[in-house]
């Protein structure tokens, strides 16, 4: 019935429950608020946290520990809100998080702190993946865009604000208040998810079965697998023992997870999230939009410095407009999709994204800043377009029952796809300075070169060409995302509310 509950019909009812409902949409957003940050802040206090306590060989751990606790985690948290709720598995995500946080700031050397980071991770999988979901519980089909919208505001906030709230923090406080931040902000969105979010009663199964063994495989698959995607070519050479050990063993406990899958009552990852067509395309789908979006997260603030000369300052900048336009056009494409379908915008969206990807390597040589801001501007607003119609479309073809899992299992396929993106798209940048300069170096080592005014003009055109096959590479995952929508029906079946 539209989304309408017995409980706020009439309007002394509504106006209460309309309070409640928008307490909880503000715990969401700093739930969020707190998973987003933590992806930016810490970047920027890296030389500080380094000079405390050491470990400079790993500190990227800092980084990879917390993505890979995430990635591997949402499968988990999804299979459990769909089991117990979403409202337990937030309030002990956001706690995990929080105890993190603190562990953090008192850490006494680096291998506590990335520890302490994978403890922030395992609480990080659980905002993520239970607060997208609790969006789509709160809101009709009709509705969703708003509150869709509102997160991707604050993703994109925090992506602007969180390396300049880290660096002010690192400088004029310490490195540790980066973590300590985080109590007052999860304290309030806590006090407000506990106090104000009431869910109704469900139908469930009179003793629920969790599936440990298949959270306990996934966890070891994911995180072997990644680990050796982070890892491979950075910590040792992508042909070498210890990276094919770790293939080796991540293959061979994926049969493990399929095997225990197989066999459980109520498995992590259910069969039929890949059995069903709609589902299954829109995961491949945004596990492709993961992968070209490392492009220009990690590679155009290099370019914009060793290429166009700019500040860091003004290099963030450059990237930065596309978190403005992204969330502006994922509010306005309600528009287009009630029209032509949630199919059709993302593939309206997604066809875009990927000629101005190939619009990228035209750019002339050196080139002036606006031109590539002008590129990632309209880029943002073509990926709002592809992402927002595909979440909200594929939540709305399943029930309660099993909207945790299938929300968890594109957001899984997306971080996956970032992972997998770095390695490959870092692979390709070196390949292509290897090639220019005669296997001399990394793009790690020709950038810290720049920066010490040693580069000369050669490295410089070097650097430009490989940046350039970067974003080749990633207009071909655009149109490999193209392609894998072809596949979805052009309706989705879409449930009433």
């Amino acid at each position: 019935m539209g989304g309408t509950t017995p409980a706020i019909r009439g309007g002394a009812a509504r106006r209460p429950d309309t309070r409640r409902r928008g307490a909880v949409v503000a715990a969401l957003m700093l739930a969020m608020a707190l998973a987003a940050l933590d992806s930016t802040v810490v970047s920027t206090a890296v030389p500080q946290i380094v000079g405390d306590l050491g470990g400079f060989s790993v500190f990227s751990w800092l980084f990879s520990g917390y993505l890979l606790a995430v990635t591997v985690s949402l499968p988990v948290y999804g299979k459990l809100s769909d089991t117990f709720g979403r409202k337990p598995v937030l309030v002990v995500g956001a706690a995990v998080f929080l105890l993190g946080s603190l562990l953090c700031a008192a850490a006494w050397n680096m291998g506590a702190l990335i520890a302490f980071r994978i403890v922030q991770g395992l609480g990080g999988g659980a905002l993520q993946g239970t607060v997208q979901t609790l969006a789509a519980d709160l809101y009709p089909l009709a509705e969703r865009p708003k509150i869709q919208s509102r997160l991707s505001t604050v993703w994109a906030v925090s992506a602007v604000a969180g390396p300049g709230l880290g660096g002010v923090l690192a400088a004029y406080a310490d490195w540790r208040w980066i973590f300590l931040v985080n109590l007052p902000i999860g304290a309030a969105a806590l006090w407000l998810v506990v106090r104000h979010l009431h869910e109704p009663e469900r139908r469930r199964a009179p003793r629920a079965r969790v599936d440990w063994a298949g959270a306990l495989a996934v966890f070891a698959c994911g995180g072997v697998l990644l680990t050796a995607l982070v890892q491979g070519g950075v910590a040792w050479p992508w042909l070498s023992a210890p990276s094919l050990a770790l293939f080796g063993t991540g293959l061979a406990l994926a049969g493990v997870v399929v095997a225990v899958e197989r066999r459980a009552a109520e498995p992590i990852i259910p069969g039929w999230v890949w059995r069903r067509r709609t589902i299954a395309a829109v995961n491949l789908a945004l596990g492709a939009l993961g992968l070209l979006m490392v492009a220009p997260a990690v590679f155009l603030p290099t370019y914009a410095q060793s290429v166009l000369g700019l500040a860091p300052v003004a290099a963030g900048f450059v990237l930065s407009v596309w978190t403005l336009s992204w969330p502006l056009s994922a509010a306005l494409s309600q528009h287009v999709y009630r029209r032509i379908g949630f199919r059709d915008t993302a593939l309206t969206g997604i066809g875009l994204a990927a000629l101005i990807l190939c619009a990228f390597p035209f750019l002339p040589y050196p080139g002036s800043w606006w031109q590539p801001t002008l590129l990632m501007l309209l880029l943002g607003g073509a990926l709002g377009l592809f992402q927002l119609p595909l979440i909200v479309g594929v939540q709305s073809t399943v029930g309660w029952s099993e909207r945790g899992t299938t929300t968890a299992s594109v957001l899984f396929c997306r971080q996956t796809g970032q992972t997998v993106g770095a390695s490959l798209f870092g692979a390709v940048a070196n390949g292509v300075l290897a090639a220019r300069l005669g296997g001399a170096g990394d793009l790690d080592s020709v950038t810290r070169a720049w920066d010490a005014g040693t580069a000369p003009e050669a490295t410089r055109r070097a650097i430009a060409e490989a940046v350039h096959a970067v974003y080749l590479g990633a207009a071909c995952a655009a149109a490999l995302a193209f392609l894998v929508l072809l596949v979805a029906p052009r309706r989705f079946p879409v449930l009433d509310d």
